[in-house]
């Protein structure tokens, strides 16, 4: 009885099973795929291949990612959202809605995805607030620019700015008189500047005790990259005119001269090339993707700014002041055949193609120091004045917008990759130093007769 029964069932069950109904196969029931535009480095006639490809293969549709900080083809990088970045999007829409193709696109460049289901422990990245003081060296840099603006032009407020500026900080450096980063002493030229004009002694004491510790010591390796020539070396030669002490001088040559000769194994400074490694990670064998050493442009720069200001200062007769003038008639001679057609220099020296384009602090501080040696009979009128106007010409033309922000200036960072992409409104992460760097540039090119 059980057994009849059971057959019964399963009899009932085969005459109403019927074969499963498979939904249409349509763009959305295909698989997709995310599609990476690495650097956007896209033309029009590879994104039309590659689409034909995904649809041959059977792909509904693709999300586009943009990312960036990617090695190779850097020249052909494209600005996310920038009108031609817009161009090859549309192409891509087109071409996708001819072979049937969706096209999903994510919300910014790299990993932008999270909400209120995404805890901090599972976040990819953190967004923080954090203050700095303005007594760092990129304020630093901007008060040289104001200081060298009020020797043009001596408005009082130039003036009266910048002592407000000391007095906010009651004339000390970061870390207080017994630091001895020189990007925390970078502070200390525009205090001694206006020490000079008005010998007040709060002005002159921190940075002086700060600077004599380093004096009464030993320690010569302070200097480890070479942005730090810039921002500590005028402050040893200004302390040295103000005190009559040449202690100050032989500090500065022995640690200068380490950094020269032996930091990185060698010395951060290539006597066949006339330039400067930026720090021990870019000394041989590391090279650019062309093969070629990484001098980056406004490191460089900040080596030509740090020679003009220590010789701009120093009596003629001062200790090593003929190295200081070597090393910056060596650097004048290596500059010019790397000039770009418009004015500019890349931010790379050797390598062209390492995000290459307009940048404006390098070209700033190489202007700045061509222009002053014109100034001081150091140059070739003949040669150099061409390069100058060039430059100069470039950066008024192509980086000053009409609110007076400045454009295609790299933001912080040691190397030609960093801070990018840099364009006419690319935001650096601190913009005074970049200003600072264009008024130390125009008032020597205002010098010029």
């Amino acid at each position: 009885m059980k057994r009849s029964l059971a057959l019964l069932l399963l009899a009932s069950l085969g005459a109403h099973a019927q074969a499963p109904k498979w939904p249409a196969i349509t763009q959305q029931t295909k698989p997709w795929t995310r599609w990476w535009w690495e650097g956007s480095a896209v033309n029009k006639a590879d994104l039309t291949h590659l689409l034909t490809e995904y649809q041959k293969a059977g792909l509904g549709g693709m999300e586009i990612t943009t990312i960036y900080g990617v090695k190779g083809t850097e020249s052909q990088f494209i600005n996310f959202l920038s009108p031609k970045w817009m161009d090859m999007l549309s192409h891509t829409l087109t071409e996708a809605g001819r072979l049937g193709l969706g096209i999903d696109m994510a919300q910014a460049s790299g990993w932008p995805f999270g909400g209120p289901w995404v805890t901090p422990a599972d976040a990819s990245k953190y967004v923080t607030y954090k203050t700095r003081p303005s007594h760092i060296w990129t304020r630093g840099v901007y008060y040289e620019g104001l200081m060298a603006l009020y020797r043009t032009d001596q408005q009082k407020r130039y003036y009266d700015y910048a002592v407000d500026w000391g007095q906010k900080h009651q004339w000390g450096i970061r870390n207080g008189v017994t630091d001895r980063n020189a990007d925390n002493q970078c502070a200390g030229q525009t205090y001694l500047e206006l020490y000079q004009i008005d010998p007040k002694p709060e002005r002159l004491h921190d940075i002086k005790a700060a600077v004599d510790n380093m004096v009464a010591s030993d320690k010569v390796d302070d200097w480890n990259w070479i942005d730090a020539l810039q921002m500590a070396m005028p402050v040893f030669a200004k302390l040295a005119v103000i005190t009559k002490d040449n202690a100050y001088y032989e500090k500065m040559y022995a640690v200068y001269n380490f950094s020269k000769t032996q930091h990185g194994g060698n010395g951060l400074y290539n006597p066949q090339d006339k330039l400067w490694w930026r720090d021990k990670d870019f000394v041989p064998p590391y090279k650019e993707p062309n093969g070629e050493d990484c001098y980056w442009s406004r490191g460089n720069g900040w080596v030509v700014a740090a020679m003009v200001r220590v010789l701009e200062v120093m009596p003629k007769d001062a200790p090593h002041r003929a190295e200081y003038e070597q090393m910056y008639l060596a650097m004048m001679q290596a500059l010019p055949p790397l000039q770009r057609p418009d004015g500019f220099w890349n931010v790379s020296l050797h390598d062209p193609t390492h995000f290459g384009g307009k940048e404006m602090t390098g070209t700033a501080l190489f202007t700045y120091g061509m222009a002053w040696g014109l100034n001081n009979g150091l140059l070739d009128k003949k040669q150099y004045e061409p390069i100058i106007a060039k430059a100069w010409q470039g950066m008024v033309k192509d980086c000053i917008h009409q609110d007076g922000f400045l454009g295609y200036v790299q933001g912080t960072g040691k190397e030609p990759k960093d801070s990018q992409p840099v364009s006419y409104t690319s935001k650096p992460d601190f913009e005074d130093y970049g200003l600072g760097c264009f008024l130390l540039a125009g008032s020597e090119v205002y010098k010029l007769k």
